[in-house]
């Protein structure tokens, strides 16, 4: 489509936009209407809400529309999942200056629909307005289907501690992308679009999971959210942690040791989650660690000490995300 938002106008905008979504059976109104309505058979609704700034959260240059989208909505609907919830849907309120290509912003959509779908969830409604700079922010809503919600103060000293997903991915791909590279490719997409285990979340429930969170600010970040809201210490081994052989190169090549990147990385959303000692994992859980009790080191400890490296992610003492 050519032209410019200004050019199609708010509603023209929002008739494009929403001609291009899909709906699920959870859906019983959709956009079009003042507020959307879905079904939430559990009678409790898990909700989650984060904003994506331009030049702080993404750049142009570096991801399409399409990535932004697919982004956005990930790293919402993984919050769902890790409350040990199915996601449902997500509300879209966008901000674009007028001269902005028609093109931006229904790419942008195809991206949150695409993801959605990945989640089993979709799109249901938003709102759209001019401003100077492109913001999009995100609310994810999700059905707890007759679980408890898996919150982060649940940990028990005793307990396992078990990720699943990738640990590192997307920091190595923004250092890539930082030195004005765009390979390897692989790292690079795991920054553009995180792929986030949706159905490991409710399965962790199911599992008996006692605490549980996504991984967007960097492991030792999360697991330091987990440990201070159960009052317990979490020490993480660093052996049990597979680091891939492309991650290895990247760092040399760079002259950072890529454990870094697995400890204090964040934007992977991959779901670390406690467990009782006596739980069965599958397979694609990996156990990484142990709760303890509280002591003075630390919240978090690296193979019995503290981690003395800088990292984890803070929107007030970072710099641009991307």
């Amino acid at each position: 489509m050519k032209g410019t938002v200004g050019e199609l106008g708010e509603f023209g905008l929002i008739r494009e936009l929403t001609s291009r979504l899909t709906t699920t059976p959870a859906v019983r109104v959709g956009p079009g209407d003042d507020a959307a309505v879905v079904s939430a058979p559990d009678r409790r609704v898990v909700a989650s809400t984060d904003i994506l700034l331009e030049g702080r959260h993404f750049r142009r240059d570096w991801s399409t529309a399409y990535d932004v989208g697919r982004k956005a909505a990930a790293q919402n609907l993984a919050d769902i999942a890790a409350m040990g919830a199915v996601p449902t849907a997500l509300l879209l309120g966008l901000v674009v200056p007028a001269e902005l290509p028609v093109t931006w912003p229904t790419e942008l959509m195809d991206g949150l629909r695409d993801e959605c779908q990945v989640a089993g969830a979709s799109v249901v409604g938003g709102d759209v307005v001019r401003g100077d700079t492109i913001m999009v922010s995100i609310t994810a809503l999700g059905d707890l289907r007759n679980h408890e919600p898996v919150t982060r103060g649940g940990a028990r000293p005793g307990d396992l501690v078990a990720v699943t997903g990738w640990l590192g991915w997307s920091a190595a791909g923004y250092a890539v992308l930082s030195r004005g590279f765009r390979s390897p490719r692989a790292f690079v997409e795991a920054h553009r679009r995180p792929e986030p285990p949706y159905h490991a979340g409710p399965a962790a429930a199911s599992l008996g999971a006692t605490a549980m969170c996504d991984v967007s600010d960097g492991l030792i970040a999360d697991l330091g959210h987990i440990a201070e809201a159960s009052k317990v210490r979490i020490d993480v081994r660093s052996g049990a942690i597979d680091i891939p052989t492309q991650m290895n190169d990247i760092g040399q090549a760079v002259g950072v040791d890529p454990m870094q990147w697995v400890l204090t990385g964040g934007e992977d959303h991959a779901i670390v989650a406690t467990f009782p000692p006596d739980v069965k994992l599958p397979a694609r859980w990996k156990v990484i660690g142990e709760v303890l009790n509280p002591s003075a080191l630390p919240h978090v400890t690296v193979d019995g000490a503290p981690w003395t490296s800088k990292g984890g992610w803070d929107h007030f003492g970072g710099d641009i995300e991307s």
